[in-house]
């Protein structure tokens, strides 16, 4: 088992930055595709990006290039999310998730941080 839990979350104003962190325990995580998620009201989760174990060629949504960046420590067993340049339409529940061999419909999630971005 694995639990995940973000932190980092809050009101920051539009054009701020906020780091996300995940911090996972139970077992390490280095193996597992690490991912971000968001969910907004009324909206599904949609993925805003993902980095394989070595840190190689991370996955961002179009929506957030070039603003967001993701990294992981995997001597931590962690994952971070910088956020930067933030908008409203970015205000949301961010889910941190682990993700083996199986995918992300078997991940492990996190419980979430809201993160919410006024204009």
């Amino acid at each position: 088992q694995v639990q995940l839990v973000e932190s980092g979350g809050g009101l920051v104003q539009a054009g701020g930055s906020l780091r996300l962190s995940c911090a996972a325990s139970g077992r390490t995580v280095n193996r597992y595709i690490m991912g971000w998620f968001r969910q907004a009201p009324g909206k599904e989760r949609d993925i805003v990006a993902a980095i394989s174990w070595s840190g190689g060629n991370p996955y961002y949504a179009d929506s957030v290039k070039g603003r967001f960046t993701i990294s992981r420590d995997n001597d931590k067993n962690a994952v971070y999310l910088q956020m930067n340049s933030l908008k409203p339409e970015d205000t949301a529940v961010y889910y941190c998730a682990a993700a083996g061999t199986t995918g992300w419909g078997d991940a492990y999630w996190g419980q979430g941080t809201q993160v919410t971005v006024s204009s």
